[in-house]
């Protein structure tokens, strides 16, 4: 890979630089690359190199895919056919709102495969404010972001016709060109998951003339010079400035309407003249966030990773909502097609956020939650669920009911800007019903889990996982209402929260799947996927009871079993049954390459299974595991990922966890310690507060935490409260490389469980 410029002139000139970098420009640090070497068969991310601010509504990548290809770049590729504006959280869901520019020097060529130019990625600089690239024609490319839009650059070889072109997808667009206003303006309506009307208008403005211009479609390639309007599937525009030209492009987009796209442009790019000064404000944007997160100390490849993983974990989800004339926000609803005032966002699949993304959230961007927690009620309002997974409407992707984690997770932090009985009658619809679109759209086999205890195998597949996520969500539904005083919703998910005790059997200590009659399923091999699990097998499915682990280590015969079956995981051998998957899936063969038994850390169920324990009175090994996990597993590379990263969460995961702490159970006040990475951490609360960890010794070897003071106190407990962070303080530890094995051991030391008095 190209290692971020600025770090290795630091390598090269000396440390003084270095120092500096931390202070200055710590977004040098962030490789956008990282996790793009990936596949339909391997996931080293599923990422693509995104420029864009945090949280905003439209991305922009280079494009190396065909049109609609879910894997839009990949590192392996040695041609580029377009620069897309992206919202894409998953190649597995493809994308939508896409359009994109590309440009071409000498023959004008528009089709993607024949307009696609060669590169190197020693040519290539990837980072989350700018990106460039110099094709081996000579044709360099430039991007910068803003919220809703982004500034181009386009620098041509003299002497040859220099082009853009414009490609409208792969669906219904429309351009319209104004040449002596150097403009195009234009829609498209490409997305699978969109309501009935949707329509992205974009606006685009050049600082060059147009020497020729004209209209064409993908789906036949026919180009219509001089032509300056076209509708249809795949339209287009071309446009040829003089050769050598250095080309400037704003571009804004707006889902409400092509004038909104027009105020956008203006309030977000009308102050900057030139690319380096929307690029200066991009930088300053970032370098913001991430000094307000800032690690020192360390080597200059963990500050690399930990930068990366920062700078994807503050991706997801996306704004969907716009400022009008006035500076007010409003949006075009996703859910219903129609226009709404306040705040929305989308592109979020909550089975793999709820568990790190949302809880750094609450502790970095609680004003950003806040808001997030309303619109999470008005999209149920509008949909008539919960969204579980929006992109940007509802998709209904995976199992479990996790939008009552957020809410009660932001509730229990003090986040309270909804109406709690409004969320729990919400959510007491989502789980007594089963939506129109999958998974996780209501509650699949809710029947069952009410009647029996236990969803059932085979009336749904992914039973198993489902009731232990249920039982979960029932917890959060229950702590909102005993937060609340509400006595109905705290009695109703209160019998059920305990559900979880129906899948174990005791014979065999793994989670299981059962029948109607309530009979075990035959021939069961703890290596077998599927079935009743989603997306793994017994081994990952045994640990998800966040909200009772106690409970979980009664069921396991104490602490002394529960060791020996967390330690198995690791001594397993890594082999797999493919099961009712009928052949190798990416997870299976990302475990397998992990080298770590049966540890998946490349998919959501078993990531926070290395803190458990911490409950059973060992909790040095969580510290040596967690730092193992992180060494091994992360890089800012290419290969940067063991798996899909997954809308931020396998970043906030690694981000958590280099700190030094990671939220086992949201929707509750406690984050489980581990061992962080770096010997100094200052985390910048929005009003200003700080909390630093502080760890003495600290290096890959002195992993283990000999003793902690917090805030001048001793500290024996493996658990630090929300409001310790957010508070600021000092949390103080020494490190050494043997485990300090009579420390955090009492009962009092022990995180929550809904089983410890």
């Amino acid at each position: 890979m190209q290692l971020p410029r600025l770090f290795l002139a630091a390598m090269l000139c000396g440390i003084p630089f270095v120092a500096a970098a931390q202070s200055k420009d710590l977004v040098a640090y962030a490789n956008t690359l990282q996790g793009t070497n990936s596949e339909f068969a391997l996931s080293h991310g599923n990422t693509h190199p995104s420029t864009a601010l945090p949280f905003g509504m439209h991305a922009w990548s280079a494009q190396t895919g065909k049109n609609g290809d879910g894997w839009k770049y990949q590192y392996k590729a040695s041609t580029i056919r377009g620069f897309q504006q992206v919202h894409q959280c998953s190649p597995w869901v493809g994308d939508y709102a896409v359009f994109s520019l590309m440009p071409v020097t000498g023959e004008l060529k528009v089709n993607e495969d024949q307009r696609a130019a060669e590169f190197s990625h020693a040519d290539e600089i990837a980072r989350p404010d700018y990106y460039k690239v110099t094709f081996k024609n000579k044709i360099t490319t430039e991007i910068t972001p803003t919220e809703r839009g982004a500034h181009l650059r386009f620098s041509f070889p003299a002497k040859s016709p220099a082009w853009l072109v414009l490609d409208g997808y792969n669906a219904l667009s429309g351009v319209k060109i104004f040449p002596a206003e150097r403009k195009i303006t234009g829609f498209v309506t490409n997305g699978r998951f969109i309501p009935k009307g949707f329509r992205n208008y974009f606006v685009m403005m050049f600082d060059q003339p147009f020497e020729v211009s004209g209209t064409w479609e993908n789906v036949n390639n026919e180009m219509s010079e001089g032509k300056l309007e076209a509708e249809g599937k795949g339209a287009g525009a071309f446009i040829r400035f003089r050769g050598g030209a250095k080309v400037q492009v704003k571009v804004a987009s707006s889902y409400i309407s092509a004038e909104q796209a027009e105020v956008t442009l203006q309030r977000e790019l009308g102050g900057f003249s030139k690319f380096e000064q929307t690029k200066m404000a991009a930088n300053k944007t970032w370098n913001t966030l991430f000094n307000r997160v800032l690690v020192e100390g360390g080597s200059e490849k963990d500050k690399a990773t930990f930068y990366s993983c920062l700078f994807r974990a503050n991706l997801f989800s996306h704004q969907f909502f716009e400022y009008n004339s006035k500076g007010e926000p409003y949006y075009y609803s996703p859910y219903d097609g129609k226009v709404h005032d306040g705040y929305m966002y989308t592109d979020n699949g909550f089975w793999d956020t709820f568990r790190a993304q949302f809880p750094l959230n609450t502790i970095v961007h609680p004003t950003m939650q806040g808001r997030y927690m309303q619109a999470l009620l008005d999209a149920q309002r509008q949909c008539g669920w919960f969204p579980a997974w929006s992109f940007p409407g509802e998709t209904g992707g995976m199992l479990g009911n996790h939008a009552i984690s957020l809410l009660t997770d932001a509730w229990v932090k003090g986040i309270r800007t909804f109406d709690p009985k409004q969320a729990l009658d919400a959510y007491f619809h989502e789980a007594m019903n089963k939506g129109p679109w999958g998974g996780a759209n209501g509650r699949a086999g809710w029947k069952e889990y009410y009647q029996l205890g236990y969803v059932s195998f085979p009336e749904s597949h992914g039973s198993t996982s489902q009731t232990l996520e249920y039982a979960y969500d029932d917890f959060c539904g229950y702590q909102l209402a005993k937060m609340t005083g509400n006595d109905f919703y705290q009695y109703v998910f209160g019998r059920s929260m305990y559900n979880y005790k129906n899948q174990y059997d005791s014979v065999t200590g793994f989670m299981r799947g059962r029948k109607l009659s309530g009979e075990w399923l035959e021939n069961f091999d703890p290596y077998e996927w599927g079935g009743p699990y989603t997306e793994g097998n017994a081994w990952h499915w045994q640990w998800s009871v966040f909200h009772d682990t106690q409970g979980l280590i009664n069921l396991m015969g104490g602490d002394a079993r529960f060791i020996e079956k967390l330690d198995s995981v690791f001594s397993a051998p890594n082999k797999v049954n493919v099961g009712y998957y009928k052949q190798m899936i990416h997870e299976m063969t990302e475990m397998v390459n992990a080298e770590m038994g049966q540890y998946a850390h490349g998919n959501q169920p078993v990531q926070h299974m290395i803190y458990l324990y911490n409950y059973a009175g060992q909790p040095w090994k969580t510290q040596a595991h967690a730092r193992n996990v992180m060494a091994k597993l992360y890089d800012a590379t290419e290969n940067g990922y063991p798996g899909d990263e997954d809308q931020g969460q396998m970043s906030s995961w690694y981000v958590m966890s280099a700190l030094g702490f990671y939220s086992v159970c949201p929707g509750t006040d406690q984050y489980v310690i581990g061992s962080p990475v770096f010997p100094k951490a200052t985390l910048t609360m929005e009003n200003g507060k700080k909390f630093v960890v502080e760890a003495r010794n600290n290096s890959a070897e002195n992993v283990y935490i000999q003793s902690a003071t917090l805030n001048g106190r001793p500290w024996p407990h493996n658990w630090l409260r929300h409001a310790d962070i957010v508070n600021g303080g000092t949390l103080l530890l020494e490190m050494g490389n043997k485990p300090a094995t009579g420390r955090g051991i009492a009962e009092e030391n022990k995180p929550f469980s809904l089983s410890r008095p």
